[in-house]
């Protein structure tokens, strides 16, 4: 058996993130290989030839919607896998989403599964979205699970399209704000420099400290973007270590209103992903496995680490989550009501739902109490520096009167 070539993301015994590729003659043997360096792999997947064009060419959201639904039509109409990937390729418009169909089609021919060939595209198949497909392969059911797959998408999709539009305004009108005030202090104030020197009077103390900001940012303007730069370099490089990113994960859920708002989303990415996986007949600790990966959090994604060992040992879901102290009470109670009825995944579905509609709702609050506060600080920055230097040239004239 020829070598594959593994890209891997793994931490090292310092708790440093390290990121590569070897060669190796499957998964199993690819992570022997690292645990043989000292490195616990995080993420390991498959490179295949054709990748790497497809990583460089974005495939949207919207385009793995499309693509989700056109098969699961095809599917649940009974035609072949290879013949519905063809007749996918005839109707596909975007070219990358068209050269993946190309390479899966080429897969499924070589004799690889539909799943198989997913997993080689971890940059546009998820780990849930494989699970789900390669299920419904080995239970003959991808005609039933494919369109709970898409409906799984839509509604992530039509989250991210609600949070994004509630906060399109209130970053408009801040960046509006801060470009007005800068403009002003910029372009306008050094106009008063020259009337109240040749006024020939002292200026009032307010005015002074106005001209002396607007020549300060005239001359280091530039500092306040390359300082902006450098702590957004910096708040990203905090993800490179473990324990880093295990505090600012920290720090971030413990912020008031944001905390509660990162909770939200990621107990509705995890229960979704979790429900479908156990919708679709995946056994509980594999999908508790790939369901921790779609949480972004390192708080959380430890919390779930432990709930998989107390599942493991025999523990129920629900009171494995209720004794990590990380989770809403909502969550573990549905997961608990959910195993004693027997209908865990369903319950995991609704809280999903559940959980979305409370980050719309955190959202529309956040945007309401940030539209109003937005406001005030434009009309306090422009409003004080008109008044100021407007006031500055009254007295002028009063004193020259």
């Amino acid at each position: 058996m020829s070598a594959l070539v593994f890209k891997y993301q793994a931490f090292d015994q310092a708790g440093k993130v390290k990121y590569g590729q070897l060669s190796a003659e499957s998964e199993r043997e690819a992570v022997r290989i690292l645990k043989g360096r000292n490195l616990t792999p995080v993420k390991i997947h498959q490179t295949r030839p054709g990748t790497e064009l497809l990583r460089r060419k974005k495939i949207s959201h919207a385009d793995l919607l499309g693509f989700t639904s056109g098969l699961c039509t095809l599917v649940e109409a009974r035609i072949p896998i290879d013949k519905a990937l063809r007749l996918l390729d005839g109707i596909t418009e975007a070219s990358a989403m068209r050269e993946l169909v190309l390479q899966l089609l080429k897969d499924v021919k070589e004799g690889r599964s539909l799943a198989e060939a997913m997993e080689s595209h971890p940059q546009v198949f998820s780990k849930m979205y494989v699970n789900i497909v390669r299920a419904g392969e080995e239970g003959g059911i991808l005609h039933e699970l494919l369109p709970d797959l898409a409906g799984f998408l839509d509604t992530s999709a039509q989250t991210r399209q609600a949070v994004i539009s509630a906060m399109i305004y209130p970053t408009v009108l801040l960046i509006t704000g801060v470009v007005s005030v800068f403009l002003l202090l910029i372009f306008v104030v050094p106009q008063f420099a020259l009337m109240f020197e040749n006024a020939g009077t002292d200026i009032p103390a307010s005015a002074a400290f106005m001209l002396g900001l607007s020549d300060f940012l005239k001359s280091y303007g530039y500092l306040f973007a390359v300082a902006l730069f450098l702590a957004l370099i910096a708040w990203r490089r905090l993800d490179q270590e473990f324990t880093t990113k295990l505090k600012k994960d920290r720090f971030l859920l413990s912020l008031p209103m944001f905390g509660s708002l990162i909770l939200s989303r990621e107990c509705a990415a995890f229960s979704r992903t979790l429900g479908a996986l156990l919708g679709a007949g995946i056994p509980l600790i594999r999908a508790l496995r790939v369901s921790r990966e779609v949480v972004g959090n390192a708080v959380l994604s430890v919390s779930l680490e432990r709930v998989e060992e107390d599942v493991r040992g025999g523990a129920g879901l629900g009171l494995a989550l209720e004794k990590t102290g990380q989770f809403p009470t909502l969550l573990h109670q549905l997961v608990a009501v959910g195993e004693e009825s027997g209908r865990t995944a369903n319950i995991l579905l609704k809280s999903a739902g559940t959980f979305d509609t409370q980050v719309r709702n955190q959202i529309s609050s956040l945007v309401a109490a940030l539209q109003p506060a937005l406001i005030i600080f434009l009309a306090i920055a422009v409003g004080g520096i008109t008044i100021t230097m407007l006031s500055a040239v009254f007295s002028m004239n009063a004193v020259e009167f």
